[in-house]
């Protein structure tokens, strides 16, 4: 069964297999103790550090091991504040950055700080200029991943670090999408990353503070990793962690060259043979193994589920916000179509003739469920009588999207040039996927009014 879901967790690399085994058995002891079992623990930690700091870019004095990439993002932020708190309580981010961040970031605010979120592009990517506007002279911190989970979206890190640099203000770069295909562009003051995300093991994650930077871990102080990530190292995890880590390395400038070329494949064939899609994301500036579309007129969530039924695994947007009923932060921040969103990231080793089947199934697929759910199959239909209406209501209130945006289309053409139709719709789905219709279809987006329930959305025909 193809697994096209690596940006959630890559397979276990196999150098990462061989290694935990290995030091299950070699490094079980306290790597803290004098006697010969820990000795011989350190040394295996020492060794894993030094891989992974030269991966990074950094000292290995400079670099720890925490539980995961979540726990290094939120000890990164709060450490990094708390280090800086004289300078101010100011934290700014992008809109895009990993719900990690923003749930940091919520915290902070909830404790009384300030926070900016610097808005992106139509392709996910920040401004820099933008971006340097948002830093203050009471900016504790500043935020940017490298590359985005959910749309492959590269950052421009270098430059935005350069800003930051100029203002003062350190920069937090999450590098736990791109890590494994290279090392990150200079600028940064702290970095995190996942294991799980490059084939290692889960429940690694790192977290780099460059020497100079105000430091002040929060919570009990602990004897372990610098006092920054308290409890005892999982150290045959972390030595995987580390071995795997180097060798994804060595196989990522020819395996992404590979890979691409299979992307750039899923991005010309299904905007070919799939009506009605957007493949969201910069085409050029992005991580070469992910690619994101989003098909008009179908449901996410059903759309994943008959692939699965074909075998093919493929998440739906972001995973930290499939299950909610609530459109994906990065898409709605970026202005893009939510609906019937499909986020496909190959692992290392990907056949060519797995996506090959994957591009053969899924037109399939899509028209099968826009069947079911009575999409119209015309993209305009024209007036069904002489005089037709001035406008139209549809009260699509209680009913989930794709639904409020099928009706839309469905009438649409029932209204002469000029004329609106408004759109009842509690779904928060709606007030992306609306105004990403209209711009796919050509019509005007009016706006939002308030309604009794939900909202009210207004579009006029305009051809």
């Amino acid at each position: 069964m193809p697994y096209f879901d690596a940006a959630s967790a890559a397979p276990l690399h196999p150098v990462a297999r061989q290694a935990l085994l290995a030091a299950l058995d070699e490094g079980w002891a306290d790597p803290a103790r004098l006697y010969r079992e820990g000795r011989r623990a350190r040394l295996l930690l020492d060794a894993a550090r030094e891989a992974a700091a030269e991966a990074v870019g950094c000292r290995p004095d400079e670099l720890v091991f925490t539980s995961s990439g979540t726990t290094a993002v939120h000890a990164g932020i709060a450490g990094a504040l708390s280090g800086r708190r004289r300078v101010g309580r100011h934290l700014a981010h992008s809109a895009v950055e990993h719900s990690s961040v923003l749930h940091a970031a919520a915290a902070h605010e909830a404790d009384g700080g300030s926070v900016t979120e610097v808005p992106v592009d139509r392709f996910g990517a920040v401004d820099p200029a933008v971006y340097g506007e948002a830093l203050r002279a009471d900016t504790a911190l500043a935020c940017l991943q490298s590359a985005n989970h959910e749309v492959g979206t590269e950052q421009p890190v270098a430059e935005v670090g350069a800003l930051c640099a100029e203002a003062g203000v350190p920069l937090l770069v999450d590098a736990a999408q791109s890590l494994g295909w290279g090392p990150v562009p200079a600028g940064w003051s702290l970095l995190t990353a996942s294991a799980h995300k490059w084939g290692g093991p889960a429940g690694v994650g790192l977290l780099a503070v460059r020497k100079g930077v105000r430091f002040a871990p929060r919570g009990p102080a602990g004897e372990r990793e610098s006092g920054r990530a308290p409890g005892f190292e999982n150290l045959p995890a972390i030595v995987a962690a580390a071995a795997s880590l180097r060798a994804v390395r060595a196989e990522a400038a020819a395996e992404a060259v590979r890979l691409r070329a299979l992307v750039d494949r899923v991005r010309s064939v299904v905007a070919e043979r799939v009506p009605d899609v957007e493949v969201v994301g910069d085409p050029e500036r992005r991580l070469p193994h992910l690619v994101t579309f989003s098909c008009l007129y179908v449901d996410g969530e059903t759309l994943l589920h008959e692939l699965d039924r074909r075998e093919f695994s493929v998440s739906s947007g972001s995973s930290c916000t499939s299950s909610t009923l609530t459109p994906s932060h990065v898409l709605r921040a970026m202005g893009v179509l939510s609906e019937g969103n499909i986020r496909v990231s190959l692992p290392p080793g990907t056949a060519g003739a797995d996506v090959d089947r994957f591009l053969e199934v899924l037109p399939g697929v899509v028209a099968e469920v826009r069947e079911r759910l009575g999409a119209p199959a015309a993209p305009l239909s024209s007036p069904r009588s002489p005089a037709p209406a001035a406008s139209l209501v549809v009260d699509a209130l209680g009913r989930r999207c794709p639904i409020p945006v099928i009706e839309l289309a469905k009438v649409i053409g029932e209204v002469p040039v000029g004329a609106t139709v408004t759109v009842l719709a509690d779904d928060e789905a709606a007030r992306l996927d609306i105004p990403a219709w209209c711009e796919m279809r050509g019509q005007e987006y009016v706006g939002e009014e308030p309604a009794d329930r939900g909202s009210a959305y207004v579009v006029r025909r305009l051809g």
